[in-house]
């Protein structure tokens, strides 16, 4: 379906007690150079400062409040509420560069068959300091059935009529909706990666990133790759040839999550499934990165920030 020269995109914010980096979200989407944005901004039910931070505003953006119903749930309804041809979303604590929205248009509508963008990003820390770049991979969607890669993070945007065609995000998924809504979106069109830094990702102790999960959210990854291969007999030969990679994988993931939480025992239950479906992904060297990043990576944010937040705290004649 063909866009419009200036189509119009709608991005939704969902926040709960996001009050502390929501400005700079906001700021972020008020701050494109692409003319033609509806920001919608839905407060699912917080309790710390979000109201007053959105009260902050004259104008320029719709905002409500609803009582608490979770991250997909609100997500489903500023999209249903959405007036433009291209959707989008933007977490709370996170930020779009000022060319995000123009250049994401630009390669939907010189590439029709498209159904979504992704971009670059910089990861930053809680003071908005960049750690590192992040380029994701090409789009590949054999891999992300198989390996469960996500290549999409901030700065995505897609096209309405895939939403309507295929829905929104899983209610009953809390960790990652997200991976679950791509991998039913990717099955209707390609994807295409933008070689640009156009968002930024932030990083800090309430981030779901580094936060501990409980059981159930430590599972969906295995419950989403279930759902998914539930009738074999509708996906392609080369997808279904994919099903014990892409459960060991799933069952990786759980570990880490386990680990991250500090279940060691469930982590090596899962471990132990994982082999089953095949020793070799188990023991693959990216594998075995994942469950050290789960142990040791949240405990090496939290020292890299202490260490910035000192320095930029420290006269800097004593610096010297």
């Amino acid at each position: 379906m063909p866009l419009n020269a200036r189509p119009r995109v709608t991005i939704v914010i969902p926040t709960y007690n996001g009050g502390r980096f929501l400005k700079q979200a906001i700021d972020s989407v008020l701050g494109q150079i692409y003319p033609n944005i509806e920001l919608i901004v839905l407060d699912d039910g917080s309790t710390d400062d979000t109201r007053a931070v959105l009260e902050h505003y004259d104008s320029g953006f719709f905002w409500e409040r609803h009582d608490n119903m979770g991250q997909a749930a609100t997500l489903n309804k500023g999209w249903r509420m959405a007036e433009g041809e291209i959707l989008s979303y933007l977490s709370a604590d996170d930020i779009l560069l000022p060319k995000a929205v123009q250049s994401a248009v630009q390669y939907m509508i010189d590439n029709a068959p498209v159904v979504l963008t992704y971009c670059a990003f910089n990861l930053i820390d809680p003071y908005s300091r960049v750690i590192r770049k992040v380029v994701p991979p090409d789009f590949d969607y054999l891999q992300m059935v198989r390996r469960l890669i996500c290549p999409p993070g901030p700065g995505v945007f897609f096209r309405k009529w895939a939403f309507e065609r295929i829905g929104g995000w899983d209610h009953s998924l809390r960790q990652m909706p997200d991976f679950d809504y791509w991998l039913r979106l990717g099955s209707i069109g390609p994807f295409t990666r933008i070689p640009e830094v156009l968002a930024s990702f932030r990083i800090h102790n309430r981030s779901m990133t580094f936060s501990r999960v409980n059981r159930q959210r430590a599972a969906e990854p295995v419950r989403i790759m279930e759902k998914y291969y539930r009738n074999p007999d509708a996906l392609p030969a080369h997808i279904v040839s994919a099903f014990p990679d892409s459960m060991s994988n799933a069952h990786l993931i759980a570990a880490q999550l386990h680990l991250r939480s500090g279940r060691f025992a469930e982590a090596l239950s899962a471990l132990r499934v994982a082999a089953t479906y095949s020793k070799n992904t188990v023991l693959s060297s990216r594998n075995l990165r994942l469950l050290l990043n789960a142990v040791f990576n949240r405990l090496f944010h939290r020292i890299l920030w202490t260490i910035r937040r000192t320095a930029s705290t420290t006269p800097l004649s004593t610096r010297i």
